[in-house]
């Protein structure tokens, strides 16, 4: 028997609105007023979910337990599963000594923590966002920095605000063709839109990060290099957006702010070296650094030259399709074409699917994983010694495998219930202002689910339906989905959980949320302003 969303179960849009937000606001003030550890905000909010989707939305009780369970399922695989082998990875240099060299090597660029921070979170996290993306970039580009010795709390949260600028093109831009798939919008029209839009908030993250690490003194000391890195990343992603489509942007954009601001550090150095209160500062350290042969830096460097390989080609589409052949889909009895979604959500009464896809050849997860194999080699990591560490490792994150499953049920259950959608409904009937919310539309569906790939597929076509409503072109608010979304991505819990697994802040992600909250609050508010201009005053933006 079939079950209808209803998305004004309370007779009030407002209310509805308000029943809707209530696993929101529990998970908010767990993670932001009681510094409640992940697992105990993620779980709460969980159970909060599943009895307003079955009190207050009528949903059935068998239907919001299965839609829960399948949430939970894809967190533990893929999610948890690229988690897991992305820190496997960094624990393996780490246990070798290897990862000694790739700090040292790293210093002899530069030993300043603020262009670290430039190098490292925002020019290499963007290109393994661009690259696999779903967590992968914060868990290797944090646990990078912890390793160079910065504090935990300020890698996790450096690398998830660094990370907006690539989120709308990663995993090879999946979220650009998912929201034109669901939209019926031309997939370039929507990558031209969001490379109008993007570009401007790239060319001021890095300096946006500098500032946060050590105040705007000590950031104009190197507000050259912070032009560099974001000047170069967003002239080349608005470039490959506007002429070459969706999937280029994050590896080409990363790749030019990594070699221009490699090159200009070889030219060009601070007046001095900036460290974290408590570690020495002063003149540059470089000079007695020990000297390491091409030999010895290719096999400390190479586990991440086999990652960075590795995930490339499992985002080519020809090897792609041969690695998902192999996929095993599961229709999930009881709530496959179980749950029908009406208009304005969907265009005409629609089915939700309901498959669990489990493409353990073609995950990135599985991409990491070979890696970590082929890293074992070079690095003479023995197999009682790989089981060891790998063991270790996943005794390390047994927290997370609590946290990043209960956050994405409550994603499934919000979205098979319709209350995201009625939480879309809501922000959706702000007439005229429209544009100005469609970004916060993106936000709210990339805090939930933690994916703007998911945000795309959950409320693109409510941004489409809407604008036509409001007479805006429907581009520009399906693109500014996908570019607020990118805003809400360093608070979504399941952001935050890969964060504290990779830097060893297992529960702390309170402290993380607090860290990164007000930032994606502006930034939200940027790219809302942006869109509300973008439709009214420079209209001629939209493609």
């Amino acid at each position: 028997m079939t079950w209808t969303q209803e998305y004004v179960p309370l007779g009030s849009i407002a209310l509805s609105a308000l029943a809707a937000a209530i696993p929101m606001i529990i998970i908010f003030y767990l993670l932001a007023i009681r510094r409640s550890p992940g697992q105990v905000a993620g779980i709460s909010a969980l159970i909060a979910a599943f009895l307003v989707a079955v009190l207050v939305y009528k949903m059935p009780l068998n239907i919001a337990f299965l839609a829960a369970l399948m949430g939970i399922a894809y967190g533990v695989f893929p999610i948890f599963w690229i988690v897991l082998t992305a820190i496997f990875i960094y624990n393996m240099t780490v246990e070798t000594g290897k990862f000694d060299v790739i700090k040292n090597s790293i210093a002899t660029i530069t030993d300043d923590r603020r262009l670290q921070a430039l190098l490292i979170a925002f020019a290499f996290g963007a290109f393994l966002e661009g690259a696999a993306g779903f967590g992968t970039p914060v868990a290797i580009s944090a646990g990078m920095l912890v390793g160079l010795g910065f504090n935990p709390l300020y890698a996790a949260g450096l690398c998830l605000i660094a990370n907006t600028a690539p989120v709308a093109f990663g995993g090879i831009g999946i979220p650009i063709i998912v929201a034109g798939q669901v939209t019926g919008i031309d997939t370039m029209k929507i990558s031209q839109m969001v490379g109008r839009q993007l570009p401007f908030i790239s060319v001021f993250i890095p300096i946006w990060l500098v500032v946060l690490m050590s105040g705007w003194k000590a950031t104009k000391e190197v507000l050259p290099a912070c032009l560099v890195a974001g000047i170069s990343f967003a002239v080349v992603q608005f470039f490959s957006a506007n002429y070459l489509g969706p999937e280029l942007p994050d590896i080409l954009s990363s790749l030019a702010s990594i070699f221009s601001l490699t090159f200009f550090l070889q030219i060009w150095k601070p007046a001095s070296i900036w460290r974290f209160p408590g570690e020495q500062a002063g003149k540059s350290k470089t000079s007695v650094l020990p000297t390491y042969s091409t030999t010895e830096l290719v096999t400390a460097w190479g586990p991440f030259i086999i990652l960075t390989v590795m995930v490339i080609l499992w985002g080519l589409k020809p090897i792609k399709a041969v690695l998902d052949m192999p996929t095993l889909s599961i229709y999930v009895p009881g709530l496959h074409n179980l749950v029908t979604q009406v208009a304005p959500i969907a265009k005409a009464p629609t089915a939700m699917t309901a498959v669990y896809k489990i493409n353990w050849l073609s995950a990135a997860g599985t991409a990491l994983f070979i890696a970590s194999i082929l890293s074992a080699m070079i690095l003479g990591v023995g197999p009682g010694q790989f089981f060891r560490i790998l063991g270790k490792t996943f005794s390390q994150l047994t927290k997370p495998l609590i946290t990043i499953p209960a956050v994405l049920g409550l994603a499934y259950i919000m979205n098979y219930s319709g209350m995201s959608s009625s939480l879309g409904l809501f922000l959706a009937g702000s007439g005229a202002f429209f544009p100005f919310f469609s970004a916060w539309l993106g936000w709210l569906g990339v805090f939930l689910t933690g994916s703007d790939t998911s945000a795309n597929a959950l409320f693109g076509n409510l941004q489409s339906v809407t604008a036509q409503q409001v007479g805006v072109d429907p581009t520009l608010t399906v693109a500014a989905n996908s570019s607020g979304g990118v805003t809400g991505k360093m608070i979504s819990p399941q952001s935050i959980a890969v964060a504290t697994a990779a830097t060893g802040l297992v529960g702390k992600e309170g402290d993380l949320f607090s860290f990164t909250v007000m930032h994606s609050i502006i930034l939200a508010i940027l790219v809302g302003i942006m869109t509300y201009l973008q439709a009214y005053a420079l209209s001629w933006m939209i493609p």
